[in-house]
């Protein structure tokens, strides 16, 4: 035989010289929860090993992360029900405590970076992302809310914006809104290819934001879609995002590399909870090895095309790779 691929993989030396992928912390994103109060961290039931934290104990979360190499974070206010109306006014308040602690996040940690979420489910007493209106979801009423939101995130300090909606034409909308209020350096992350996903779960549960009526399928994509995700990636790039996101990531790991093949913007990928809980789950069962399952499904989404992983094992994974400096 004149080609034996073994020997290519003889040592670890010859494999470490002949990898075709890396997975680097630098490209990790932790999401985090934000409750309002002091000294709280609430452990998310359905999400074991994952917190809710008020702002003095997510200062120290994202102390702790930065210490190892996590620089970025995407960060989600659970809000209390008495905060929350039809039209998610609250979500642009001046008082706003989500606000609030990105300016101390800045403040504290200059050299971070900040996603926020722009969608109205947070704040709304109906749980959706866009305006109800006789059980249906306004898409165009959806907009400046959205608008307000984001400029209200960018003045509070947050680098990049997170519309999450899939409301049509919000990109645009949110770029042009903050472009005129002065905002042109604010990044936008767009939810591009967000997919009607039963892996949601944990999430939900951290921010009790579950639709009060109804589902979200009008307005997030729907799983047997492949090509749909190339047309709203080829919109949202058209309509001024800086990056674009498939959420889920490892059940849609076509859509990411369909994706990174046919477009020249980065792409991000969002493990999301139910994915991150399955795994959670069979290691504690002893299914399966904890560090190596979070370290081979990362690179398999590295692998797909993602430029960038969201995930809840950034620290964790940082955590390993400091201890092998």
């Amino acid at each position: 035989m004149l080609q034996r691929p073994r020997r290519n993989r003889l040592t670890s030396t010859i494999r470490n010289l002949v990898q075709e992928n890396y997975l680097q912390v630098s490209s990790l994103i932790q999401p985090l929860f934000l409750v309002p109060g002091e000294n709280k961290k609430l452990e998310i039931k359905s999400l074991p090993g994952i917190f809710r934290f008020s702002e003095d104990l997510l200062l120290e979360e994202i102390g702790a992360c930065m210490a190892v190499g996590v620089q970025t974070f995407l960060i989600f206010p659970a809000i209390p029900e008495e905060l929350k109306d039809k039209g998610a006014s609250y979500s642009y308040s001046k008082d706003n405590f989500y606000l609030k602690a990105a300016r101390n996040i800045k403040k504290k940690f200059p050299s971070s970076c900040i996603i926020s979420d722009v969608a109205m489910d947070p704040y709304s007493i109906d749980g959706h992302d866009g305006w109800v209106e006789d059980g249906q979801i306004l898409n165009d009423k959806t907009l400046p809310v959205l608008a307000k939101m984001a400029a209200a995130q960018a003045e509070a300090g947050f680098d990049m914006i997170g519309p999450s909606d899939m409301m049509d034409g919000r990109i645009q909308y949110i770029r042009e809104y903050l472009d005129i209020e002065g905002y042109t350096n604010t990044g936008i992350m767009a939810y591009t290819a967000k997919y009607a996903s039963a892996f949601y779960g944990p999430f939900r549960d951290a921010l009790d934001s579950a639709p009060k009526a109804g589902d979200k399928k009008t307005y997030q994509m729907n799983p047997a879609n492949l090509q749909e995700a190339l047309k709203e990636a080829h919109l949202d790039i058209s309509e001024g995002a800086d990056v674009i996101m498939v959420k889920p990531a490892l059940h849609y790991l076509d859509v990411i590399h369909l994706l990174k093949t046919n477009t020249n913007i980065p792409i991000a990928a969002y493990h999301v909870s139910g994915e991150c809980a399955m795994l959670i789950a069979a290691a504690q069962n002893g299914w399966l090895d904890r560090q190596k399952a979070i370290e081979e499904t990362l690179m398999g989404i590295k692998r797909a095309g993602a430029d960038i992983i969201i995930t809840y094992f950034a620290r964790e994974y940082a955590e390993k790779v400091a201890l092998m400096k």
